[in-house]
């Protein structure tokens, strides 16, 4: 499924939420893709406050030794912590969302965008009803964030 960074309402998971009893470690609980545009990047440099030129002007990106323009470190976070939070039903249940950023996602200038794809596995059940998962990011088969984990409480 490939879905806009735009496009999605927050919270908009059609399924029941997800229960302490059945979470396996191990498994793989979502996979999604998200389209991230340039568009998607001037939103949110307006949002967070966050106008450094690497994230819109391909000139300078260019000049300081970057392929292209690259989204915000944070906007890609956002991103991985957004697939849980619509997995869960219930943005109050990420109760805890840590990345190490390793490397950043290029925006071209066209209608595809970057594609950001985001897993999320259990990692560990912990005292009920939280679960640590086990996040992966990826752009164009590489990795974009390192030691992604989200701990969550679920029903």
């Amino acid at each position: 499924m490939v879905e806009s960074s735009s496009d999605q309402a927050p919270g908009a998971a059609n399924h029941s939420k997800p229960a302490y009893a059945d979470a396996v470690v191990g498994a793989e609980v979502i996979s999604r893709d998200v389209t991230i545009t340039r568009f998607d990047l001037i939103r949110y440099a307006g949002a967070s406050g966050d106008f450094n030129v690497i994230h819109w002007n391909e000139r300078i990106a260019k000049s300081v030794g970057l392929p292209d323009v690259i989204a915000h470190g944070m906007f890609t976070m956002a991103q991985a912590g957004r697939i849980v939070t619509d997995w869960l039903g219930d943005p109050g249940a990420l109760k805890d969302l840590g990345v190490r950023f390793t490397r950043p996602v290029v925006v071209p200038d066209d209608e595809r965008g970057a594609i950001l794809h985001v897993a999320a596995s259990v990692a560990e059940k912990l005292e009920k009803p939280m679960v640590r998962l086990d996040l992966t990011a990826t752009c164009e088969g590489q990795g974009v964030l390192g030691r992604a984990s989200a701990v969550v409480s679920l029903a």
